[in-house]
């Protein structure tokens, strides 16, 4: 079997699986958000922290919520960073410098798991799982709370009610994400990744090119655990440097296509809660005909690029293996490098930065795009809805019709929430990469010079201003400049989007609904999804496009 019969077998495979999981998955979790019972469990958590959730909150009071739980993640996550050589289990790895606690406080908080440092050499069992990974699922659960919050607002009508933000979150790692966590890590200790708490062993000595010396060590951990969550939950910060490219992580290629599964099957699958919640299947159907549209779109580029053959070494490699897994290969490689990006997962099983100039621009698109072809965990969902209202106000403006979506009219309001949503993120992007770009001392952080360099600089904040978290690899991202805008990045890109969702979810649920007319735009119907698909691109392309023409567009070109 030839390689790239192999990627495409292996993405057919893929999408069957996803669509097994569509309809249950999706109906279950549009019944947990809809659900006025609570559980034993969940009812002691609210008395824990002090929460009734059964008091319905308006936009402002769920905003408060999500920014008063996020900070004090942040600061508990930074304090058991800093004393973590005082904590037991900590293999004896000092205490985390303060810059880069920071930016990992941010980057695990935000969902977004930007790593400037090495798993394995710097944090140690208590840090790991006690920190790194409860972020991982309550990070999740957040960015799911705002998607859920903001389809209210489309289900509901006169009233600013958007529901709990304590309940959705509760039910939201309680009832889904742990017990698909617990089941996805068993499969994976079934198939090969480590679960222990084991300390540091030396596991050989290795030739260094003149003689035997050196020796290699690793520490164990709860790693087939953290892998579950971080695929599913959208997170991506690995146990190891090498992250899902591990063979403690991702042992084989059914681990592989697995993990690619885990992270994408709740971004696609909310959209069917979607349908449910607002009462027409239709509409979830047509979201995620535009998500899996673009996806699959990727990825068929992406192998394109990648088993293009331009000289005797790829012919015999079968494509461009450089950076990649020989037990991975590179049409599996391709897929998961475009799943990853164009969710909000950020793990690889590859360096991107080893792909063709092409690949390589592919892979920092689908960040650009704002992460919505799937998406991350609810912050997909958002994401899409949003460019759907955009659609619709083009579409309003060639007919000359007020703009409708799902029986709510898009006015001034709603438009300038959604206009906001969409700019700040680039803003943050290009602003960032021209003053580490027209600085003195952040390009000595770079491996490369020309497009590649600046690549790699572009990468890194379109990583962190869209909670990704992949790396181009070749920064050295550990400065005290990169630790601090890559965490303030990470921190605006994360929670200034969500404050004019839940602004637009809040001016939706207060609108009494429109009924449909014969002019009303059905955005239910392939047109619809075309349109979407085309305003996706092209507000993008427009965006980011004088950005990628001076990194991975002229390498790629000039290759």
């Amino acid at each position: 079997m030839g390689p790239v019969l192999a990627g495409v077998l292996q993405l057919l495979a893929l999408i069957g699986a996803l669509a097994l999981a569509y309809i249950p998955l999706g109906d279950y979790m549009a019944r947990v958000y809809s659900s006025d019972r609570h559980w034993r469990v969940e009812k002691w958590i609210y008395k824990g922290i002090g929460a009734n959730p059964d008091i319905e909150m308006r936009w402002p009071a769920y905003l408060r919520g999500v920014l008063a739980f996020s900070a004090v993640g942040v600061l508990f996550l930074y304090l058991l960073q800093r004393l973590q050589g005082h904590l037991p289990g900590s293999l004896g790895f000092a205490a985390i410098d303060p810059d880069q606690a920071f930016n990992t406080a941010a980057s695990f908080v935000t969902n977004t798991n930007w790593q400037s440092y090495y798993g394995e050499q710097a944090m140690g069992h208590v840090v790991q799982t006690g920190g790194l990974a409860v972020q991982n699922f309550v990070s999740a659960a957040v960015g799911i709370a705002v998607a859920v919050a903001l389809v209210r607002g489309f289900s509901r009508s006169r009233t600013g009610e958007l529901g709990n933000f304590w309940s959705d979150m509760v039910r939201g790692v309680v009832r889904i994400l742990v017990p698909f966590s617990v089941l996805a890590a068993i499969v994976l200790v079934a198939c090969g990744a480590i679960q222990n708490f084991s300390g540091i062993h030396e596991v050989g000595q290795f030739f260094n090119g003149h003689s035997m010396g050196g020796r290699q060590e690793w520490n164990g951990g709860a790693v087939a655990s953290q892998e579950a969550i971080k695929e599913i939950g959208t997170n991506g910060g690995g146990y190891f440097n090498a992250n899902s490219a591990h063979p403690f992580e991702n042992p084989t290629p059914f681990t592989n296509l697995f993990e690619i599964f885990l992270l994408l099957v709740i971004p696609f699958a909310l959209t069917r809660t979607f349908g449910r919640m607002v009462g027409s299947l239709k509409q979830g159907y047509a979201i995620l005909a535009t998500m899996a549209t673009i996806w699959v779109g990727f990825i068929a580029l992406m192998m394109w690029t990648e088993f293009a053959h331009h000289g005797p070494a790829f012919d015999i490699a079968g494509g461009a293996m450089e950076g990649k897994e020989q037990r991975i290969g590179v049409g599996a490689s391709s897929i998961f490098a475009v799943s990853t990006t164009l969710t909000s997962t950020g793990a690889v099983d590859s360096f991107h930065s080893s792909f063709t100039g092409l690949g390589g621009g592919i892979t920092m698109l689908g960040m650009q795009l704002g992460e919505i072809a799937p998406g991350g965990t609810g912050s997909g969902l958002y994401g899409m809805l949003i460019m759907a209202i955009i659609a619709v106000f083009i579409a309003g403006l060639m007919v000359g019709r007020t703009p409708e979506y799902l029986g709510k009219k898009i006015g001034t309001r709603e438009i300038k929430f959604a206009a906001c949503y969409i700019l700040i993120t680039p803003a943050l992007v290009l602003v960032f990469t021209a003053a580490a770009m027209a600085l003195p001392t952040p390009g000595n952080s770079m491996t490369n010079s020309g497009a590649h360099g600046f690549s790699e600089i572009l990468y890194a904040y379109s990583s962190a201003a869209n909670n990704n978290g992949s790396a181009f690899a070749g920064l050295n991202a550990d400065t005290q400049w990169f630790n601090s805008t890559l965490g303030l990045a990470m921190i605006l890109g994360r929670f200034l989007p969500m404050v004019f969702v839940l602004a637009l979810a809040g001016s939706l649920a207060e609108q009494k609904p429109v009924p449909a007319t014969a002019g009303t735009l059905r955005t239910e119907k392939p047109l619809f999804t075309g349109l979407l698909v085309g305003a996706i691109l092209i507000i993008t392309g427009l965006t980011y496009f004088p950005a990628l023409a001076l990194g991975p567009l002229a390498e790629g070109l000039a290759s």
